[in-house]
């Protein structure tokens, strides 16, 4: 068409277009696209009629003619004040979603579209989204593949209601497992973070849904589980460790990652130039978003002590787009004064720019009338079978479960034997009445006819309050089988207090209900007093018991392979986790969870990840050193046999390190499983550092019927030996190492491979 700028040629190669409309830009219009400073739910109001956009929102367009991002356009939760009453529904989503993109686009200058960033935790974070068991739980999964269409599914939901970009937690390792925000994470280990990543990254962009992956990097290793605290890593740990992950998501094609707030060594993450540009930049080549988290550029005047400076500081070091922040609406004064070079904002808005044009905003900026995406698989479904493949087996007598029909009358006791929001995790929407199934719905509903359930909670959720347990220690008294339903919740309420980046406030007056979360962490990871007592009041009784933990992070337990007959892990769940539950204690479905993270004996034994150094330390005086279950560990309701690992060759060159190893499983059992078999990596000499103990490399999930053998093999390739060489580059080097297959990173057998030179 004649006439027509270039960057409105839907032909014309990205990067031209990028560039005309930079060109046509002024430095207000520049800084309006790095700016991501409304809160979503700011831009509008509910009125009888639908919703209206407000004069906030009109001026926020006004002060740049534009905008960048809008945050949370259709977040809800506590934090925001946003419901039903006053929320947009999952009908009214697109409708909103244009209205405020028309804005934009009819009442600027140039038109440039907005790009709708939405809180996506495990699932969309808006009233009716579908909401899927917390990352946590889809690390005991050790299914990367089902993970990868759910992940598809929210995209499509997140998409049809016109948001574009996931903010996902996806880097985060669990190394201590008294932060709070041990939920979000896959799990301690880098392999099964990276593994996972990948899955999110493609599932989503199958759906045309763009990933942020947070957050980048080492906030899972804050000193004492403290949430934003310092770090105090060294560089080989913060490359073996916590990188891998995000290096596998930026390869996957991540659209973005999200710049922590924690700091390495000495400056915030936000404002690293080593790490945003130095790394990933520079080394890894990347050229996608880094967006800051919630008002961290604002921290930055504590070093600069003027927030022009703060602004210009975090731009210089490689961010490119802010969040909430006051700092980055003054970049411009910044340019003026010359704090940073106008050429470095045009780098940042040229990152924004070319998401949205691969995005196909330019052609298509209204989420009505767009075709949708049919992911295979219903997200609630694929909630569901996370659920269920997530629960982990920790302890059993081989005889208690599955239940069977001798369990007439069966006691479902506990704080979390009844609740959806205590099942459901940390950054939750609020759920519409009737959703979900609780643990107690579950068991009641798939009970066989003439089965009796009965239940009390026995005791609180924290506390050592014991007036309930008589009650509780009645019903499990006359009863077959006793099921406590214990361990924690993020369950955000009306009583909760919040920080000003939403995350839970402790203190006096307390984070509400919550034991997990982001601003909940533990000192002391050992269930609460109330709930260690009703274990030991209910096993006096003589009864069968079942304990089931719903909970966000490994909470550190006793012996009790002579209190109680099994012992499962239900992480949070998700709304229909109940039913998950219960169909894994009636043996409608195996227990077929493996443990994504390490369970300790005790706080005071932290660190208890698997993959430590191997100075072969022999553990305290008072205790042992090991945790109570290993990374991962998993029991299942019929029994495995494992040969020994068989290689097919037993030295390989260094540039050429391929083969193959090959293990044979059988089931000895009497019922079918789906094996999960783990291949570690363990060094035994040469190398440019001190090795790990052993490093998971691989893992197989291995179906097999009753008196079935089959045989996992296992690529083996230059990134399964690799290491971080003494440059901090990833390479593999020349020495004797042992590769180890198993069940668990106990129970591993091992054979010999020689590497080179």
């Amino acid at each position: 068409m004649t006439g027509r700028p270039l960057y409105r040629d839907p032909d014309a190669p990205v990067q031209a277009r990028v560039r005309d409309l930079l060109d046509r830009m002024t430095l207000r219009e520049k800084v309006g696209q790095v700016n991501q400073r409304l809160y979503g739910w700011d831009a509008y109001e509910r009125t009888p009629g639908g919703h209206r956009l407000t004069e906030t929102f009109h001026a926020e367009v006004a002060a740049h003619d534009g905008m960048g991002a809008l945050y949370g356009l259709q977040r809800a939760d506590p934090w925001s004040g946003v419901g039903f009453a006053d929320g947009i529904a999952a009908a009214d989503g697109a409708r909103v979603a244009d209205d405020v993109q028309r804005y934009v686009v009819e009442h600027t200058r140039l038109g440039v579209p907005v790009l709708f960033v939405e809180e996506v935790p495990h699932g969309h974070q808006a009233l009716d989204g579908t909401v899927l068991p917390v990352n946590l739980a889809v690390g005991a999964t050790w299914d990367p593949d089902l993970y990868e269409s759910a992940a598809e599914a929210v995209g499509a939901e997140l998409r049809a209601r016109g948001g574009h970009v996931a903010l996902v937690s996806a880097l985060d390792l669990v190394r201590d497992p008294r932060w709070g925000r041990a939920e979000e994470c896959f799990g301690e280990d880098p392999h099964l973070a990276a593994r996972f990543t990948e899955a999110l990254v493609r599932g989503m962009g199958r759906a045309r849904a763009a990933v942020v992956l947070k957050h980048f990097a080492g906030q899972g290793a804050t000193v004492g589980g403290r949430n934003s605290a310092a770090t105090e890593l060294g560089p080989r740990e913060l490359h073996e460790i916590h990188l891998v992950a995000a290096r596998a998501g930026v390869r996957a094609g991540a659209a973005g990652v999200m710049a922590a707030y924690n700091e390495l060594d000495g400056l915030p993450c936000v404002a690293s130039h080593p790490l945003l540009t130095g790394l990933l930049r520079d080394r890894w080549g990347y050229d996608g978003l880094v967006m800051a988290d919630g008002g961290a550029i604002d921290r930055l005047v504590r070093l600069t002590g003027d927030p022009v400076a703060a602004g210009a500081m975090a731009l210089a070091a490689g961010c490119d787009l802010s969040l909430w922040d006051s700092c980055f609406p003054r970049l411009a004064e910044a340019v003026t004064r010359g704090l940073v070079p106008e050429a470095t904002l045009d780098t940042a808005v040229a990152r924004v720019l070319g998401l949205k044009f691969r995005l196909g905003l330019f052609e298509q900026p209204y989420a009505s009338g767009r075709p949708a995406h049919e992911p295979p698989y219903p997200v609630r479904e694929l909630s569901e079978r996370i659920a269920r493949a997530s629960v982990v087996l920790l302890e059993h007598d081989g005889a208690t479960l599955p239940l069977g029909p001798s369990a007439r009358r069966i006691a479902v006791l506990g704080p979390n034997a009844d609740s959806v929001p205590q099942q459901i995790g940390d950054y939750t929407a609020p759920q519409r009445p009737g959703t979900g199934f609780t643990v107690l719905e579950g068991i009641r509903a798939a009970a066989p006819g003439g089965v009796e359930v009965t239940h009390a909670a026995g005791c609180a959720l924290t506390g050592a309050d014991l007036s309930a347990i008589p009650e509780a220690v009645e019903l499990a008294a006359s009863s077959d089988v006793a099921v406590l339903v214990l361990g924690g919740s993020s369950a955000r309420d009306g009583a909760t207090v919040f920080d000003s980046n939403g995350a839970a406030l402790a203190g006096a007056a307390g984070p509400g209900g919550m034991t997990c979360g982001e601003g909940v962490d533990l000192a002391e990871l050992a269930l609460p007093a109330g709930q260690l007592r009703l274990i030991d009041a209910v096993a006096a009784t003589g009864t069968p018991v079942v304990v089931v933990l719903v909970q966000g992070r490994p909470h550190a337990l006793p012996d009790l392979s002579g209190t109680v007959g099994a012992v499962l892990s239900a992480w949070y769940p998700g709304p229909w986790g109940g039913s998950a539950v219960a169909d894994v204690l009636f043996g409608r479905a195996e227990p077929e969870g493996r443990l994504p993270v390490s369970v300790p004996r005790s706080a005071a034994q932290l660190p208890v990840h698997y993959n430590g150094k191997d100075h072969g330390y022999r553990g305290y005086v008072d205790q042992p050193a090991s945790a109570r279950h290993p990374f991962g560990h998993g029991l299942s309701y019929t029994t495995v046999s494992y040969g020994a690992p068989r290689l097919s060759r037993t030295s390989v060159p260094l540039d050429a390190p391929t083969l193959t190893c090959t293990v044979t499983v059988t089931n000895t059992g009497h019922r079918p499983v789906c094996e999960t078999v783990q291949l570690y990596v363990r060094r035994m000499s040469g190398g440019s550092s001190w090795p790990r103990t052993r490093e998971l490399r691989g893992f197989a999930r291995v179906p097999l019927r009753p008196g079935e053998t089959a045989e996992a093999v296992f690529d083996i390739d230059a990134d399964t030996l690799a290491s971080v060489t003494r440059d901090l580059t990833v390479g593999v080097e020349a020495g004797e190492l042992l590769l180890e297959t198993g069940p668990s990173s106990a129970r591993t057998r091992a054979v010999s491979l020689t590497v080179g030179p």
